[in-house]
């Protein structure tokens, strides 16, 4: 077990001590704990270090899933992907040493900065399909390939990280094939939304040609804001090209975008394609590098619970297909509904976690003169009034569902009352939430491209 300790730190309180590492400021926040910045004492050379809550990840039922992301980090040394040097543990916590890299997020770049140049565009493709291939050589399998999990560093190279979602050979049915519906929307495979099985190899290639599309136009190949004709359009594989964009650039993407699995072009193929090979410097693979070390204390996380052990809070996992039939014009970007529908539901995405959500929601409801039962993983509101309950002319019930690991539905449902104060009520928790997605930014970028 590791030795956690604080000492003072001026102006910034107190700092915390994590054996060698000295912690410093955050990140980044995800749904099991903080990214902080941390450097070696000793030698002063940056890291970043991931602290997971233990009883968090016990509660959302994620333990099988910070387990994997370790083992496959383990095995997984190469200059474009992440890397994991160690692996501490409290009776709390667990502590992931990883590689700093201080450029951030290849979709901050795109978002901010549009567009790269042809040349800029195929450098960092180059190294997303080296790292991917390594990957693939070592029977891992991403499954969550999109412009977030691909980090950028000060000089300009790529680093894939993220690895929560990603398949090792074990996880392969007898068939051969992956069979867990996963991914992000904008990014996810045709194959991997027909629930048939998909091969983990082929459906991350998919994912790297909607990124090297997104990199040299500014936007996404398949965007809307209903899923199900987003899901229409990803199965169509029908991808309108800009007339500006290299001849070659569009072979390439036309070949990867092919929404038949079994003809689409394979990365070997990828790395013979005549606009691909143009400057191609390979990556120099360091295979002996000193292996990782991971405390025993990691890996003592509790076996997942039993249905009637799960933290009333966990959310309701639901895939794609059923995604689509809670409703026909499903709004991704967080806006109401056009139809009828909306004077009864609201829903809109978030990668928030769901406790998070619901306590978002909670507190801002709750500013807004409104008393909240919780029951089963949901939030019924109701109007309070002079800390009394009372029936009201508004009740609304609150509920978050699970696409993903890193993606969730919130519906807010009402079921009695005013339609001008439901709408009032949903306005605010949306302006709380800070509801944009990241399809918004890049549909913005198209119009400026137009």
């Amino acid at each position: 077990m590791v030795l956690v300790g604080r000492k003072s730190c001026g102006d910034d309180g107190m700092q915390l001590q994590l054996g060698k590492y000295e912690i410093g400021r955050t990140l980044g926040e995800g749904n099991f704990g903080k990214v902080k910045y941390a450097k070696d004492v000793q030698t002063g050379h940056p890291f970043a270090v991931k602290i997971l809550e233990k009883t968090r990840i016990k509660n959302l039922n994620f333990s099988d899933q910070i387990k994997r992301e370790i083992a496959t980090l383990k095995i997984l040394k190469h200059p474009n992907v992440v890397r994991l040097y160690e692996v501490l543990a409290s009776k709390t916590k667990i502590y992931m040493i990883l590689e700093y890299v201080n450029g951030g997020e290849l979709f901050e770049t795109i978002a901010s900065k549009g567009k790269l140049s042809e040349s800029d565009g195929r450098k960092l493709f180059q190294q997303l399909i080296d790292g991917v291939t390594y990957c693939h050589d070592k029977g891992v399998y991403h499954r969550d390939l999109k412009l977030e999990n691909v980090l950028v560093d000060a000089e300009g190279s790529i680093k894939i990280s993220d690895f929560g979602l990603s398949a090792l050979p074990q996880h392969l049915r007898d068939d051969g094939l992956l069979h867990t519906t996963c991914g992000s929307p904008n990014y996810v495979a045709p194959e991997i939304l027909q629930n048939r099985g998909y091969d983990g190899a082929t459906s991350d290639t998919w994912s790297c040609g909607v990124i090297l599309y997104v990199i040299l136009t500014g936007y996404l190949p398949f965007d809307d804001r209903n899923l199900a004709v987003l899901y229409q359009k990803i199965f169509k594989g029908d991808v309108q090209m800009p007339k500006w964009l290299p001849s070659g650039a569009k072979n390439l993407i036309k070949r990867i975008l092919d929404p038949n699995p079994k003809t689409r072009i394979t990365m070997a193929d990828i790395k013979e394609d005549e606009w691909f090979k143009q400057n191609y410097v390979p990556a120099i693979v360091d295979d002996e590098e000193e292996d990782v070390v991971v405390d025993d204390e990691v890996l003592s996380l509790h076996e997942a619970p039993t249905d009637s052990e799960k933290d009333p809070e966990s959310p309701t996992h639901i895939n794609a297909f059923e995604l689509i039939g809670m409703s026909s014009s499903l709004d991704l970007s967080g806006f109401f509904e056009k139809e009828d529908v909306s004077e009864r539901k609201v829903r809109f995405t978030s990668t928030y976690s769901p406790r998070r959500l619901l306590q978002k929601i909670e507190d801002t409801v709750s500013q807004m003169g409104f008393g909240v039962q919780k029951k089963n993983g949901k939030l019924r509101v109701v109007r309070d009034h002079k800390g009394q309950r009372k029936s009201c002319n508004l009740s609304i019930t609150a509920e978050v569902f699970e696409i993903n690991p890193s993606l969730y539905v919130v519906e807010l449902r009402k079921n009695s009352g005013e339609c001008s104060e439901y709408r009032q009520l949903c306005d605010k928790v949306l302006k709380d939430l800070g509801v944009s997605r990241s399809q918004e930014h890049l549909a913005a970028k198209l119009l400026e491209a137009s």
